[in-house]
């Protein structure tokens, strides 16, 4: 048997093996990680962006995933579970009692 350090080939050797449930557990979850990754590219424009720096990158994308939660809470709120991942249309506004 021989010994392979995992720094050698991240893509090969993964620390997890891959017929575990733990593994399939994880891979259940990357198409919602995709879609969000893929709205943050075409939606909210950073795939084609003029932002300099690191510091402003982060902000600027925390900004963006907190739109998408404040979206996503608003229609819940609103009673419209089923426009909750929507971003063209906007929930309708609540009354406050």
């Amino acid at each position: 048997m021989v010994r392979v350090p995992l720094s050698f080939d991240r893509r090969h050797f993964v620390p997890i093996p891959r017929q575990s449930l733990t593994w399939e557990r994880l891979e259940s979850t990357r198409p919602s990680v995709e879609r969000v990754n893929s709205r943050l590219d075409t939606s909210f424009m950073f795939e084609h962006h003029f932002i300099r720096g690191f510091s402003k990158m982060h902000l600027r994308v925390g900004l963006a995933l907190v739109v998408m939660l404040a979206m996503a809470l608003g229609s819940i709120k609103a009673g419209q579970h089923k426009r909750m991942r929507s971003l063209v249309l906007p929930a309708p506004l609540l009354k406050v009692a």
